[in-house]
């Protein structure tokens, strides 16, 4: 954009014209959806966001400050932002592990022949520890959690899940052998 259309496109916005959104939306949407989807990496969650980000730079217009910046970097960095605290959030990470699996790329892939996973039988093992220690072990290896994640989900002191943790790793280190 040029300056001047730049300049009056800013001053429509901060004075609430409605019709300057929309201008807004079909010159920057895409830039800003493109730099989302490559954060959040999910078409459906970038949308969201894209969505989240046009409501936030529509109220808090009043606190863009063309001196510090052009219009596009300023929404470029609300909406990065916004892209981020989403990736950072607990329940997007706790989703983005949960995935049914019929999305799974597991289900896509086929096993060499030789692969038999009765032979494994890790999680059989895992019922040959005591209560507390398969609780900590089955978040931890089997559902994806952090030590910090699973200390909040189970509302313990990180040092418990971790000496349950490295407890159950002995247990289970013993009977592979």
């Amino acid at each position: 954009m040029i300056p001047d259309v730049e300049e009056l496109l800013v001053q429509r916005l901060r004075d609430r014209d409605e019709s300057a959104m929309t201008l807004f939306y079909d010159k920057y949407s895409a830039a800003l959806y493109g730099v989302i989807l490559r954060i959040v990496k999910t078409e459906e969650v970038a949308e969201d966001v894209l969505q989240e980000g046009l409501v936030k730079i529509w109220h808090s217009f009043a606190s863009y400050d063309p001196s510090k910046g052009r219009l596009f970097t300023w929404v470029l960095n609300v909406c990065r932002n916004l892209a981020i605290d989403k990736i950072r959030s607990r329940q997007y990470r706790v989703s983005s592990r949960t995935q049914p699996l019929e999305d799974s790329a597991a289900l896509r892939q086929a096993a060499v022949p030789t692969f038999r996973p009765e032979h494994i039988g890790l999680q059989e093992m895992t019922n040959k520890l005591n209560p507390e220690q398969k609780q900590v072990i089955d978040l931890l290896y089997f559902g994806g959690f952090t030590q910090s994640e699973v200390a909040e989900e189970l509302n313990l002191p990180l040092g418990t899940v971790k000496t349950r943790a490295r407890a159950a790793i002995k247990v289970l280190s013993k009977l592979i052998r």
